[in-house]
């Protein structure tokens, strides 16, 4: 029998169907039936050196396009590789689509040592994302994806992960349709839940409204209900950019910095919490415990479960973000701006003493020479700093390993996905020299694909944050004071510009001197020469 169109090459029909313009995969001799799709479809390939450089890739382009990453992994080594990555989406809520082959179906389970076999692949999977499946039949092909593009479309995204074995790869799907299934969308608010939370709002004195990764597309509508109730508005690290900082009513900071915690626990009557988990990485940066708030708690989610952990609510809103906060301005009175924006200058005054000069002084340089752009970063002591005070233009133009898994190595294939998804914007590539080794080899992967990242590592000589809290704990420095590579001659070795900054001005002058260039930069930068330490 001639086989016309295998399952491999109607896999990427649908995709492409499906508004899929990007893949990210190191092709393996178990996923060339995936590949033989490729030669046709208009979809761009990106080779990493890694598949956990594969995972993050896809998570930082999901991040800026707010469209899926997807990805192509082989079984058992590939899938073992990108779990870190796959967990660190989880965490963050971040759209990410990844394929992998399996061995052959009457291969399963049985462990008889075949090449790349894991005796239960879809039970590891399964512990990192939303949805996983194991693919048994062609023929489900359509209905399989379909459910995989609903979790991005209509609840919590995450990761998806869909397996199929190395004959059904094969087999034949001329007969499969490929076009994309209508999907559902997400979900509006019960009436009542709408009804409770606006008169809870209504009754109000001192509310406050607190925005979380999920309200990333509802910006204009958290601007306008805060606008009719004069109510201050804190984001957390995910939320950047959502309400805009130039606004009378945005407080700034963290939601950790203990004048905001106050602000939440003691002394807001009504507390309306957005698209945000309260989870200890936004709220307890500085293990003050857990949040306890003393006022009325709104919780609105897109996720049911969500609504029911960290902090009981009072209200609990199902329902997308906007379509939530919409639904409340109509039913709530407006107020007398005065009260709120007292509010916002007291927090404001508060908050000063959170601010280090010489992180902010290293930030204003990258806006005064690149402008609106797009910082990635690790976990590194300026990431820290910005989660707190650096202030963004737009959603997606900040965000950061730190804020759930808390990976290293992400900054610098997690900025080469940026730079796909925002080729109209400087993107910088932020890590710690401890941090940057562990995915350096990325860096190649930017040049390979003439993307003009700019990647700057913050250098000092070790994985200096774990050296504080060893310091603070008493306990003897092991294992933190690690050697640092030749950042620069690593970097010119893969065809990339490199410089070295022991200053602020030479700091400006290298990147003024990448952006002329145009092409993948490294510069290495001397903490000790900026007189920065350590960020909190």
């Amino acid at each position: 029998m001639t086989v016309t169109k295998t399952c491999g090459q109607a896999l990427v029909e649908i995709l492409e169907n499906y508004g899929v313009d990007t893949i990210f995969g190191i092709p393996g001799v178990h996923t060339i039936e995936l590949y033989r799709g490729l030669e046709n479809a208009n979809l761009k390939h990106i080779t990493p050196r890694h598949e956990q450089g594969a995972g993050f890739m896809a998570d930082g382009y999901a991040r800026v396009s707010a469209k899926p990453g997807v990805c192509f992994i082989i079984t058992g080594p590939g899938m073992t590789n990108i779990v870190t990555a796959m967990g660190q989406a989880l965490q963050d809520s971040v759209p990410m689509l990844v394929i992998s082959s399996v061995n052959r179906t009457h291969q399963l389970g049985m462990g008889e040592g075949r090449l790349h076999e894991l005796p239960n692949q879809h039970g590891l999977t399964s512990q990192v994302c939303r949805f996983s499946h194991t693919l048994l039949s062609a023929d489900n092909l359509p209905k399989v994806l379909a459910q995989a593009f609903s979790v991005f479309s209509s609840q919590r995204p995450g990761p998806v992960h869909i397996e199929i074995p190395l004959d059904v790869l094969a087999a034949d799907a001329s007969h499969v349709e490929t076009s994309a299934w209508p999907l559902p969308q997400p979900p509006a608010p019960h009436p009542q839940a709408v009804t409770e939370a606006a008169a809870l709002l209504n009754s109000a004195r001192r509310p406050l409204m607190v925005l979380g990764g999920g309200a990333k597309q509802a910006g204009k509508a958290a601007a306008a209900l805060a606008e009719k109730l004069s109510m201050p508005v804190v984001n957390t690290c995910n939320a950047k950019g959502v309400m805009a900082a130039t606004h009378p009513l945005w407080t700034g900071s963290t939601p950790s910095h203990p004048a905001v915690r106050k602000e939440m626990e003691q002394s807001a009557d009504v507390v309306l919490v957005v698209g945000s988990e309260l989870a200890e990485t936004d709220y307890d940066f500085f293990f003050l415990g857990d949040v306890a708030m003393q006022g009325k708690v709104i919780r609105v989610d897109i996720d049911a479960a969500q609504l029911l952990r960290n902090h009981r609510a009072d209200v609990a809103v199902y329902a997308e973000a906007s379509l939530a906060l919409d639904a409340i301005a109509e039913q709530v009175d407006a107020v007398s701006p005065e009260n709120g924006f007292q509010r916002v200058t007291e927090l404001k005054e508060a908050l000063a003493d959170l601010n280090k000069p010489q992180y902010q002084a290293f930030f204003n340089v990258i806006d005064e020479v690149l402008g609106d752009c797009v910082i990635v970063g690790d976990s590194t002591q300026p990431a820290y700093y910005a989660q707190a005070y650096y202030e963004t233009k737009a959603p997606g133009r900040y965000f950061h390993s730190t804020t759930g898994y808390g990976t290293l190595g992400y900054a610098f294939p997690a900025a080469i996905g940026a730079a796909i998804a925002a080729s109209e914007l400087p993107v910088i590539g932020l890590t710690g020299d401890g941090g940057g080794q562990f995915s350096l080899n990325e860096i190649i992967t930017a040049a390979e694909n003439q993307l003009p990242v700019i990647y700057v590592v913050w250098n000092n000589s070790g994985h200096g944050e774990i050296r504080r809290f060893m310091d603070d704990a008493k306990v003897q420095r092991e294992g933190v004071n690690i050697t640092p590579p030749d950042y620069t001659a690593l970097a010119e070795s893969m065809g990339c510009l490199a410089f070295n900054a022991a200053s602020l001005e030479q700091f400006a002058n290298a990147l003024r001197a990448a952006v002329e260039a145009g092409k993948t930069t490294l510069i290495n930068v001397n903490e000790a020469g900026l007189d920065a330490g350590y960020a909190f």
